[in-house]
């Protein structure tokens, strides 16, 4: 991943903070993540899911990743232990729901500039 993309609507919904974003862009420097299915997605997207290690405990990070250029944008940073965080999987309801609103959120944002691009 060279750069990854922060939707401005998104990150004030999951309520990131200066060492949030920190501990993102770490682990996405390294490149190491799983793909995820996921329904509705822009062409050479997918997702992927990255396991991510903190201070304040375990959490998962959600990027929708365009392939083609090497892109990633946030979509989630939840706890383990949170109804989407424990299970982030298209069979989820509850993830299955909120990744119907957050790239309905994330395609607005990217319309309207309301982004920001950090290179890794």
């Amino acid at each position: 991943m060279k750069k990854l993309v922060f939707s401005q609507q998104i990150v004030n919904k999951e309520k990131i903070t200066t060492r949030d974003m920190v501990d993102i862009l770490g682990v996405c420097m390294k490149n190491i993540f799983q793909r995820i299915k996921g329904d509705n997605l822009p062409t050479n997207a997918s997702l992927v899911k990255i396991y991510v290690t903190t201070i304040s405990g375990a959490r998962r990070l959600v990027i929708l990743f365009d392939e083609s250029i090497q892109v990633g944008h946030f979509l989630f940073y939840r706890k383990k232990n949170d109804p989407i965080g424990k299970n982030i999987s298209i069979k989820n309801p509850q993830f299955k729901k909120e990744l119907t609103k957050y790239l309905k959120i994330w395609s607005e944002d990217i319309e309207n500039d309301n982004f920001k691009v950090i290179s890794l």
